[in-house]
């Protein structure tokens, strides 16, 4: 168990200065004068060599806190003649960009240090990605880079690499940047492949952890450790200045036309663009990036031409550096991005970030943010924009969270077996274990620290070719001698296999939708993309192109459906573009309406509750009366769901709708609404559709009715939840999608072999047969079974769907139906968003404008 401690204070400047070779001291004087309160924390114990995770805000000098101390040791080593041919350093960054950014802001200190001193100290650096050429490559071979700078992928090439790792053996540092962006699968790839790193060394390395925005900073600390024995934490939450401020772009959210908003969102933004140098413009989607350069374009095309940009991961690498180099140089006005530029590249001077919608985050929020005064003792200055009132409360509080200091929790997947399967492959191909020596190093990984022996077991029986699937194409690719005990790789083409489908990234692609039968049978109407996929169910009905489709079935990378369909859309076609609220963000807005909800109810002064509102949110009077609105009428129609009750509103409109108020986000609602739409469906409640979003969800179908819905939130509990759920996703396509990215993942589908590249249909058309064989395997195969985990704990939040459940168990959560013949104000997203047709005759604008009317005159209002 690795024990963490935090850093009480900081080390004072004169004991810093001794700490580092002169060189370095006189530099840091020259340059900055002083050291960052980063600094001052992290440089000493980096010097002595002990492990650490440096949290402190964006353009606090965190990066140089990483590299001055080994800068200052490997010049010594180069003034004393003992600079070897090896490695002594590995930066490990999650973004490609990320590396090139830090070959120029380290290569160019190290530069200023050798004319400071008058000669070469002959210190190498080296980038070592996917896109480094095979000339590099070659030359790296000859002469290594004493500071690498790779991503967590290469890393491991460069571990089953033959020449290569003998310059490995003897690494002293490893400094993993941007720490948050690795709780994920890459974190728990990169995870193993240093605990094998620090069985192959000589020396232990000191591991640094550099993040701007990360909790529980503890948890962090130990999967940053695995399995060595202590990690120190620098919180360093010095004081950044922070100008945050929530604009909508017109006096009414719900009043307005959809003209004058369209007009007065992007009159707004060209406002804010004019009045700063440069600016950097949030989205959630790709698809919104370019639309926002395209209305920018299109509504003031003699202000933006050439000095507009769009950035998002989708553009080619040429692209994106293109813009990126720009920026530096402040050729551009402004540049849009979707989540591409959110971690710490440091591209040239932008003074305000604006944010289009909820980031539905904090930590994500400041990560964004923090791009503008990127710099130390600039102040971060970012523009919430929002359009509706559930987007304006939600950033409201989201900005009381960034002024309070408050990030939300991460969540690191835990004993993830296609990516266990993977590092196996790869740790035999490195050598010959003993299981039990293999299993000790897999479990000194936090992620696997309490990996069971049957799990661990059962992978290597898939991996040895235990479940007779050669008829599927998956062979053994390992054997083991349960005599000797021992593990080896198979088959002379080990390595390559393993360097050409290293990874847990899958393949994004589209999928075709093709009329299956009558008129046009054949015909390709259009794509969307897998995410959206994974939402339908056959029946369900979505919009593409302006027309109605009913799903029936998919087959690889088609999906074939029904154009004579009169149903409403059950699914929005925009779904799988919506980010996730995080589970503690949805706690505070509903811990907001619980206060607001007991002034109502005293009967407080309307005055005196608008006032509340702006204080506690730190918001303009303006936005605090649009606040008041919404929360006001909701309570007077049917109540205000918080944190102690959750109501079930029963409206019937088109359809019989149940309406459940659960702010929760969307990963919980995913889970809880899957498990009661499937409890009710098996009640005889025929066909019953489901439509999400983070503070709600919804039911409807034939046959469903109150009976029935409370009888299944009976029968929920934590304990049963689990296994439900898995009843419901069994034919799902998100299992089906799923499993083809563990499969992926765990080698059993190969995207690269003997030079040929399998195409995502073609892998998915495996997946499918592979998933029927493996359905029926006795016992549970391990791939299947973390295909199912990922869509439960990954996709949805199992374990706080748990927590929920308990508290309605409890009765902390109170349950209260309540009958509508109009949706209630906290309802009309949910419904215009989950059922898009049902607005379709006019905008969802005049949609809430008619509603919002109807609702005031029920309420008395006017």
């Amino acid at each position: 168990m690795t024990k963490v401690t935090f850093i009480e204070k900081p080390n004072i400047e004169q004991e810093i200065h001794s700490s580092l070779h002169l060189i370095v001291s006189k530099w840091f004087k020259q340059k900055f004068g002083s050291f960052t309160e980063s600094q001052k924390y992290s440089l000493v114990p980096i010097h002595g060599r002990r492990n650490i995770l440096i949290s402190s805000p964006t353009g606090s000098g965190k990066t140089l806190s990483a590299f001055a101390s080994i800068l200052s040791y490997l010049i010594g080593l180069s003034e004393k003649g003992e600079l070897e041919n090896k490695v002594y350093a590995v930066y490990i960054s999650p973004l490609k960009a990320l590396t090139r950014d830090i070959e120029v802001n380290l290569k160019q200190p190290l530069e200023e240090m050798e004319k400071l001193a008058g000669k070469k100290f002959g210190i190498r650096i080296g980038v070592r990605t996917g896109d480094t050429s095979v000339n590099e490559r070659q030359r790296m071979l000859k002469q290594c880079p004493h500071i690498i700078i790779s991503t967590p992928e290469t890393l491991s090439i460069l571990l089953t690499t033959r020449k290569f790792i003998e310059y490995l053996k003897a690494v002293e540092f490893v400094i993993v940047d941007e720490l948050h962006a690795l709780a994920n699968k890459r974190g728990v790839h990169l995870s193993l492949s240093l605990e094998l790193l620090e069985k192959i060394s000589s020396i232990t390395p000191a591991r640094i952890g550099l993040s701007a925005t990360i909790s529980p900073l503890e948890e962090m600390a130990k999967f940053l450790a695995g399995g060595l024995e202590e990690c120190l934490i620098a919180d360093v939450n010095f004081d950044k200045k922070l100008d945050i401020e929530v604009l909508s772009p017109v006096e009414n959210l719900v009043e307005t036309d959809g003209a004058e908003m369209h007009s007065s969102l992007y009159g707004l933004i060209d406002k804010l663009i004019q009045e700063h140098k440069t600016t950097l413009i949030f989205t959630n989607t790709r698809s919104a990036t370019e639309r926002v350069v395209h209305h920018l374009k299109e509504m003031f095309p003699t202000k933006y031409f050439e000095n507009i940009g769009a950035h998002h991961s989708s553009l080619g690498k040429e692209l994106r550096h293109n813009i990126e180099e720009r920026l530096r140089k402040g050729e551009l006005k402004v540049v849009v991005t979707s989540t591409s530029l959110e971690l710490g590249i440091d591209i040239g001077y932008i003074d305000l970030v604006i944010m289009l919608g909820s980031p539905k985050s904090v930590a994500r929020s400041i990560q964004r943010c923090g791009r503008a005064g990127h710099r130390l003792n600039e102040t971060a200055k970012g523009r919430f924009l929002v359009l509706d009132r559930d987007d304006l409360i939600e950033c409201s509080v989201m900005k009381k969270e960034i002024l309070e200091r408050k990030i939300d929790k991460i969540q690191i997947p835990k004993n993830c077996l296609d990516v266990l399967s993977q590092m196996i492959y790869f740790l035999a191909i490195y050598k010959v274990w003993d299981i039990d020596e293999m299993l000790e190093l897999v479990k000194k990984s936090y992620c696997y620290k309490n990996l069971s022996r049957e799990d661990f077991l059962s992978v290597l029986s898939y991996l040895r070719g235990d479940y007779a699937l050669e008829a599927r194409n998956v062979y053994g690719k390992i054997w083991y001698d349960e005599k000797t005990r021992q593990i080896g790789k198979k088959g002379k083409l080990a390595r390559v296999i393993f360097m050409t489908n290293v990874g847990t990234i899958p393949e994004e692609a589209f999928v075709n939708v093709v009329i299956a039968g009558g008129e046009g049978k054949g015909h390709k109407v259009g794509m969307v993309d897998e995410a959206f996929v994974e939402r339908i169910k056959p029946g369900d009905v979505f919009v593409l192109g302006g027309e109605k489709y009913g799903f029936l079935y998919a087959r690889g990378m088609n999906i074939y459906v029904s154009a004579s369909v009169r149903r409403p859309p059950t699914i929005p076609s925009w779904f799988s573009e919506m980010l996730p609220l995080s589970f503690d963000l949805a706690l505070e807005i509903s811990r907001f309406r619980e206060l607001v909800k007991e002034k109502l109810k005293a009967g407080k002064p309307e005055g005196e509750i608008k006032g509340f509102i702006q204080d506690w949110m730190h918001v303009s009077d303006r936005v605090a009366n649009e606040i008041f609105e919404y929360m006001q009428i909701q309570h007077d129609y049917i109540g205000i769901p918080s944190l102690k009750e959750i109501i079930i509103e029963n409206y019937k409109g088109e359809k019989n709708w149940f309406l459940f108020h659960t702010l929760y986000g969307r990963r919980v609602n995913d889970a809880l609404s899957r498990a009661l739409g499937f409890l009710t469906g098996r009640q005889g409640a025929r066909d019953v559709e489901i439509g999400i979003n983070d503070n709600g969800f919804l039911l409807c179908g034939e046959k469903i009715d109150k009976n029935k819905i409370e009888k299944a939130i009976k029968f929920m509990n934590s304990g049963n939840i689990e296994e439900i759920l898995k009843e419901a996703i069994e034919k799902t396509e998100i299992l089906k999608r799923r499993f083809r990215h563990c499969a992926t993942r765990a080698l059993m589908i190969l995207r690269n072999y003997k030079g040929r590249t399998k195409s995502v249909g073609r892998q998915q058309v495996s997946s499918g047969i592979l998933l029927c064989s493996v359905k029926r395997i006795s016992g549970e195969f391990p791939i299947l079974k973390e295909a199912k985990r990922e869509v439960l704990e990954d996709v949805m939040d199992i374990e706080n769907a748990k927590k929920v459940i308990d508290l309605i168990k409890d009765e902390k959560i109170k349950v209260k139906y309540v009958q509508t013949d109009l949706p209630s104000p906290f309802s009309l997203n949910l419904i215009s968003q989950s059922h898009q047709d049902y607005i379709r005759i006019e905008s969802k604008i005049e949609f809430l404008k008619r509603v919002y009317k109807a609702l005031r005159e029920k309420c008395g209002k006017k």
